[in-house]
């Protein structure tokens, strides 16, 4: 390296000084392609950054301290449209801070009125014909995108509450199938009922298969709220079982009775039902 290009170089700790970020910091968004070095020491792999990278540097650690996801971040510095980029992280924000808060209030109410005992009935129910999509989940956190991609494969929405299915108690169309245990991959799948004549008819959609909800005798219990909510009644449901000694046999169904696209998050309702086996 010549003298007037070494001039023109940081090296690395005094470039992660001068921009508020750790070493760790630079290497990790190097690695990306977010933020990578002018110059590496082909000899040593000492990494060295120029002057005016560092208005780049401080724009990552500015979006990072606002929950900007970094590759959120990589669009902006790849000249996207800055207010679309980050339209999207607000709206995500305020998707989580609503959460949170709905969260907060489930909280308060525990507090309040103790730990829940939601009424627990047992219902028969029939084996029913469905069209069926799967995906699995890498962790609990990561159920809400696995839902979403079986709905999308299906492109069945939830019906409107105002149907006859959704007003009689009855299934409206479309259940999800969520694993009772939380551990390792978690296999996710939501089922739209053929015999419910929905939009597709009687034909499982692309990318689906046909297949068979089984019937039997389910405990029951009714959640009205929204669904990440649904704690409360997935505790009386489960723990209902657990007194009874009954076994949890399959998974747990959520069978939907409304529409969020109608129906404010406190008043939808969700049936959580669990097939039951012999008291052992």
């Amino acid at each position: 390296m010549n003298e007037d290009l070494e001039e023109a170089l940081l090296p690395i700790g005094r470039f992660a000084r001068l921009c508020r970020l750790s070493v760790k910091q630079l290497r990790h968004y190097a690695e990306l392609g977010l933020l990578p070095p002018a110059w590496v020491d082909p000899g040593t792999g000492y990494r060295y950054y120029r002057a005016g990278q560092a208005r780049e540097a401080l724009s990552i650690g500015l979006l990072r301290s606002l929950d900007v996801p970094l590759a959120a971040i990589g669009e902006v510095l790849s000249g996207t449209d800055p207010h679309r980029v980050l339209g999207r992280v607000r709206a995500g924000l305020e998707a989580e801070l609503a959460r949170r808060r709905r969260t907060l209030a489930t909280l308060e109410r525990v507090l309040g009125a103790g730990l829940p005992a939601l009424p627990v009935e047992v219902v028969a129910e029939p084996a029913r014909r469905v069209a069926l999509a799967r995906e699995v989940a890498v962790s609990p956190e990561d159920i809400g995108r696995a839902f979403a991609v079986c709905v999308a494969r299906l492109g069945v929405p939830v019906p409107d509450p105002g149907s006859p299915a959704g007003a009689g108690g009855e299934p409206a169309g479309l259940v999800g199938l969520f694993p009772v245990e939380l551990e390792g991959p978690l296999p996710v799948a939501v089922a739209v009922l053929l015999d419910s004549g929905g939009p597709r008819g009687r034909r499982p959609p692309p990318g689906t298969e046909a297949d068979l909800l089984p019937g039997g005798s389910f405990a029951r219990v009714v959640h009205v709220g929204p669904y990440d909510q649904s704690a409360p009644a997935y505790h009386s449901l489960l723990a209902w079982c657990a007194e009874r000694g009954h076994p949890v046999r399959g998974p747990v169904r959520e069978v939907y009775l409304s529409d969020p696209a109608v129906t404010v998050p406190e008043r939808l309702v969700t049936h959580l039902m669990v097939r039951l086996g012999d008291p052992g």
